[in-house]
């Protein structure tokens, strides 16, 4: 629900004291300024995020040989897999996770973690467990075993490959997303509520023309993904610097957080674990080099604990003292991400943490991120993404669209439409104001860039105010 330009003199709506009073006429020039500014943002973010969600099928299609193998029996076991890749790199990396193959047909992945590699990367080994044939070498992100193509396109969504300096484009994006759509809604239900055609809001009318016809389109397709769009937007916060940061410390003050996995084989506890490092998570890489018959020896005794599924990531050691970890890492419906830690020298459980017994809303934040990856659904999941992301870059241009018609057709020099009236805070009564006040701090206090951005939005209106004022004189 972006980009809303009208002037006073055409659309009574919201935009005239009398009809939507002062907090439409504010909502409006909100949703306009924010829409003009930071719709850029939303776009990229929208475009890269539809293709985002296309990527596990794109993966499948343009690495088939590497995450696929001609032969459906695994006759090899995990050591002499590991032996295989590890006589093919040599001592240019170290071992550092195993992930075997989770269905007939596919491929196993060594993990080696080696000099050069980017902050999160891994450079893995693809092997045939039925021959022992290499069928890939090849960089992966995360442990969501990103490939390369994969990686390119989530880093351009995530921070336009600009490290963590891009990273304020997205949380601008995912910030203001929510509240332009909000804004957006609620102007919806105020026009609604005194349209006489209120249908034509629901689905474009088809007989109008020019400004009408596309206002139609971005009124209509609005309402229907603005709850997708404020989903995205709640759940891309998380991944955010500054609000991400806010939500972690909210979530651990409530004790809302992953339960954490003892690897120590001491008393010591473990941090929490992050829901996003499926993601993008670091990768800790071994001290030393690990035995390769305990994978096998450590994966047996994980599946008669609690790893029942095929998406299983095998680590050794990160240090002297630490325990070996088995984690499940299947996170499409239904959720199995079970994991275990085991002490390598005497073959005993350290520490086990089951999905089911996560809280509520360790649950839902798991789920949420999931969702908003394409991964708990599958197929499904990753079309409606790529539907609302789609709609909501549809929206963007649909706003820009609707500025560029309300422009004066009897003055050439005016390229682009008339914002919104000011004055609506003028108009406001004292306990609106303070009200608007309030909520803007706070928003501020939650979402800074949304704080500091509403701060420029506010200063350049009274600049345009200004200015406006110095030419009647």
């Amino acid at each position: 629900m972006t980009l809303t330009a009208q002037t006073p003199s055409a659309e009574p709506g919201p935009l005239r004291r009398r009809r939507g009073g002062w907090f439409g006429a504010m909502l409006l020039r909100l949703h306009f300024f924010a829409g003009i500014l930071i719709g850029p943002f939303i776009l990229i973010a929208a475009v890269s995020g539809a293709l985002y969600a296309l990527t596990p099928q794109l993966e499948q299609a343009v690495y088939a040989h590497e995450l696929h193998a001609p032969t459906t029996e695994s006759r090899l076991s995990l050591a002499e897999q590991i032996t295989v890749a590890e006589g093919y790199i040599g001592d240019e990396a170290t071992l550092s996770a195993v992930r075997p193959a989770p269905e007939p047909g596919d491929t196993t992945r060594i993990l080696f973690a080696q000099d050069g590699l980017g902050a999160s990367e891994s450079r893995a080994v693809f092997i045939d467990p039925g021959t022992g044939e290499i069928r890939g070498d090849l960089t992966v992100y995360g442990t969501s075993g990103a490939l390369p193509l994969r990686t390119w396109i989530d880093n351009l969504h995530r921070n336009l490959h600009l490290g963590e300096f891009g990273r304020g484009y997205s949380e601008l994006a995912a910030s203001w997303l929510g509240i332009v759509a909000l804004a957006g809604l609620a102007l919806w239900i105020i026009r609604v509520r005194k349209a006489r055609a209120k249908r034509d809001l629901v689905r474009p009318n088809r007989a109008h023309t020019g400004y009408r016809r596309v206002f139609g389109w971005h009124a209509s397709v609005g309402i229907w993904v603005v709850l997708g769009a404020l989903f995205l937007s709640a759940t891309g916060i998380t991944w955010s610097q500054y609000a991400g940061t806010n939500v972690s410390n909210l979530r651990a003050a409530l004790d809302w957080g992953t339960p954490a996995l003892v690897t120590t084989l001491g008393d010591q506890a473990d941090a929490p674990v992050d829901e996003h490092a499926h993601h993008h998570g670091a990768e800790s890489a071994p001290t030393g080099a690990a035995n390769p018959a305990t994978f096998d020896a450590v994966l047996a005794i994980a599946q008669r604990t609690n790893v029942n599924t095929g998406q299983v990531e095998i680590k050794p050691p990160v240090e002297p003292g630490a325990a070996w970890v088995v984690r499940e890492i299947k996170a499409s419906f239904p959720t199995e991400v079970d994991t275990v830690s085991i002490d390598g020298t005497t073959m005993q459980v350290v520490d086990r943490v089951d999905f089911a017994e996560y809280s509520l809303p360790a649950k839902l934040a798991r789920w949420g991120i999931d969702l908003h990856m394409g991964a708990m659904f599958g197929l499904a999941n990753q079309l409606v993404l790529f539907l609302i992301a789609g709609a909501i870059a549809g929206m963007v241009v649909l706003g820009y669209l609707m500025w560029w018609k309300r422009r004066p057709a009897r003055d050439p020099r005016r390229l682009v439409g008339t914002p919104p009236r000011r004055g609506a805070v003028g108009d406001a009564p004292w306990w609106g104001v303070g009200a608007v006040a309030v909520g803007a701090v706070l928003i501020g206090l939650w979402l800074p860039l949304v704080g500091w951005t509403l701060l420029g939005f506010v200063v350049l209106d009274v600049l345009l105010g200004l200015m406006a004022r110095s030419r009647r004189v």
